[in-house]
């Protein structure tokens, strides 16, 4: 007989909304595939959106995670749209198709 470990989720309180966003879209099965500006947030959206998935992207923002941000610290500063893109299998893909 095997024993199974059961991990149970701690959530700390000093957890940004940023961190809360990307665990609620994990939990849903989406994938984070990347943060980056425009104009090729929105080419990459619609390129995941033509291999069939389904596309969730969310505003980035600073928050003062681990990590440097310098970069898309300026972008933001500049004016330039920055986005995380999640994606996940859409339940509307074709069956029949090889790619799905």
């Amino acid at each position: 007989m095997s024993s199974t470990r059961k991990t149970i989720p701690i959530k700390q309180e000093s957890a940004s909304r940023e961190e809360a966003v990307e665990d609620r879209l994990l939990a849903q099965g989406w994938r984070r595939q990347t943060t980056i500006g425009e104009p090729r947030l929105s080419e990459i959206a619609e390129s995941y959106k033509a291999m069939g998935y389904e596309v969730h992207v969310e505003k980035w923002q600073t928050e003062g995670g681990d990590g440097c941000t310098t970069c898309l610290d300026e972008d933001d500063a500049s004016g330039k749209v920055l986005g995380t893109v999640y994606t996940r299998k859409s339940t509307n893909a074709r069956q029949d198709d090889e790619l799905f």
